[in-house]
């Protein structure tokens, strides 16, 4: 018997225990001097700003250095949550959450499991279809749409009045254009979240798939029993994704393709809050606005993390 095997062999006395607990307790500075470049930035970055904008949200001030802020107290989120475009934002935020869900989740899911089994040019052109959008700057593929979409000129509406159909105002029509926007943000998402589904799918143990097949599973019976379980980790992410970024990643196609029009259909919460900091130069409204994102989004957040500690199936 080795030296080794004999230490594991031999009872752990009380003196052996106290002596573990004690190092195990014992507080030592070298992992906090390697989270230390982490955590500066984190708290320069993130928590440093997030403290200044709450003190803020209870201040009226123009951003001018030389203009006194003048203390309101609960003002500006009365005063918020009292204009119709406020109401109009946060709805309009909510119809990207849900708008993006099919394009962020769902369809990538299907195309994942699908393209499962492909290979050679197959495969290669299947991921080049997938993830080109993944890889267009946003603001790009927002010039690229504005021309698709253009009302005169644009291929898409020449395509449909090729086919009978009248022009339709897919930027200028705000009966279409928060629709249209949500179609552009999803497009871009869609790469991104195959990629994902992809490798987690790839991830699975093919002894399971093996196993089923041998007892006489179907397809759909090893993607409902198997691959969907194996899959909830990347689902749920990816769904807290959607929730908590989907309208953040849709600005840049409000900013460059509406300026939140035609008649404020395409504003969010997040163009909302610029908007009112960098347009108006209303910072006290502006801080308001992104505090009540904050909370709303933190609430969203902790239901999300729970989710995920409930339902998500993990290969052991």
């Amino acid at each position: 018997m080795t030296d080794i095997q004999a230490d594991i062999a031999r009872p752990l006395s009380a003196d052996r225990i106290l002596a573990a607990v004690r190092q195990r307790n014992t507080f030592t500075i070298a992992p906090w001097l390697y989270l230390a470049p982490a955590l500066i930035l984190l708290m320069a970055w993130t928590y440093v700003p997030l403290v200044e904008a709450f003190q803020l949200s209870f201040y009226q001030w123009n951003m001018l250095p030389t203009a006194p802020q003048r203390y309101v107290g609960l003002t500006n989120y009365q005063r918020l949550l009292a204009l119709p475009e406020m109401r109009n934002a946060l709805w309009n935020t909510l119809y990207y959450i849900l708008g993006l869900f099919p394009m962020s989740v769902i369809i990538p899911l299907f195309v994942a499991i699908w393209t499962q089994d492909l290979t050679g040019r197959a495969r290669v052109i299947y991921r080049a279809l997938i993830f080109l959008p993944m890889i267009v700057a946003p603001v790009v593929a927002a010039i690229l749409w504005r021309w698709l979409l253009n009302e005169d000129q644009g291929f898409v509406t020449l395509g449909l009045e090729w086919l009978g159909f009248g022009r339709i105002g897919f930027l200028t029509d705000p009966k279409y254009a928060l629709a249209t926007l949500t179609w552009i943000t999803g497009w871009k998402l869609i790469g991104f979240s195959t990629l994902l589904f992809s490798a987690a799918n790839a991830g699975i143990n093919p002894s399971y798939v093996e196993a089923a097949r041998i007892d006489g599973a179907s397809r759909w019976g090893i993607i409902r029993d198997i691959r969907l379980p194996l899959l909830s980790p990347t689902i749920l992410l990816l769904s807290m994704m959607t929730i908590l970024f989907g309208a953040q990643w849709s600005f840049a196609y409000i900013n460059v393709l509406t300026n939140g029009g035609p008649l404020k259909s395409t504003t969010n919460i997040f163009y909302l809050l610029w908007e009112y900091g960098f347009q108006t130069m209303s910072a006290g409204w502006s801080s308001a606005a992104g505090m009540i994102a904050f909370a709303g989004f933190s609430v969203l957040a902790a239901g999300c993390m729970w989710l995920t500690r409930r339902y998500a199936v993990y290969d052991n």
